[in-house]
């Protein structure tokens, strides 16, 4: 699986200022996400779920290679059964962070996948149910992270933003309330596309930010550079 700037943007951007001690990353794919979280803080536990056979193999396999392979962990399963399994476990803690880039798609899987190839069907597939919402309806996301974030937890997911309104609002159902939104464009002339958004169980006032992506083709603005400088070997 590529890595995409979606994943290396919430990796970056999550806060660690309540200094989290354990971290989940819902449906972890490479496992880029966790990694950033593992080189920017100290927290002990560093969990993923991942539910795809060969995406959960190679976030194995990155977690081995890194330098953070003691505190990386990585489960093979859907954030449901997760969820409904873990807490029973008798050293099960509350998760102090949890970040997700969920799958999301607008249109049917089958016209994503019809509009490809035969011959990288079996690819194309893979790839399309890694990102296609009703492999983790966002309902579902909300509700298990709910049930597994500690009381002064931080939940905290990159969305697309047309959807971003309904996602605040169906957290705020489950009493997760909205600490800090950042709209993302790629360029200054383009429309937002993606919303970085974090949420905690504490009532507040959000903060709200803009962050441009690029000046013009690979050349990136400081905002973003200053963002992501301590991942990219170059920018």
């Amino acid at each position: 699986m590529k890595i995409g700037t979606d994943g290396v943007l919430i990796g970056a951007w999550t806060s660690i200022k309540n200094k989290p001690n354990s971290i989940l990353d819902i449906g972890s794919g490479t496992g880029i996400i966790a990694l950033q979280l593992a080189q920017r803080s100290t927290a002990e536990s560093i969990d993923a779920i991942e539910i795809d056979d060969n995406a959960f193999e190679q976030c194995i396999a990155n977690f081995e290679n890194s330098p953070w392979g003691d505190r990386l962990f990585c489960y093979h399963s859907s954030i449901q059964e997760f969820a409904q399994e873990m807490p029973n476990e008798a050293d099960f803690e509350p998760y102090d962070l949890i970040v997700s880039n969920p799958p999301f798609f607008e249109t049917p899987l089958e016209n994503k996948i019809n509009r490809k190839s035969q011959n990288s069907n079996i690819d194309k597939h893979q790839r399309a149910m890694a990102r296609f919402t009703d492999a983790l309806p966002f309902d579902h996301l909300i509700i298990c992270a709910a049930h597994l974030l500690s009381d002064k937890g931080v939940l905290a997911v990159v969305i697309p933003s047309d959807v971003s309104d309904d996602f605040i609002e169906t957290c705020n159902e489950h009493r997760l309330f909205l600490l800090r939104k950042c709209s993302v464009q790629g360029t200054a002339s383009s429309a937002v596309k993606r919303c970085l958004l974090e949420f905690s169980f504490e009532e507040n006032t959000p903060t709200h930010s803009n962050l441009i992506i690029e000046k013009s083709r690979h050349d990136y603005t400081s905002d973003y550079k200053e963002l992501v400088k301590d991942f990219y070997l170059k920018m």
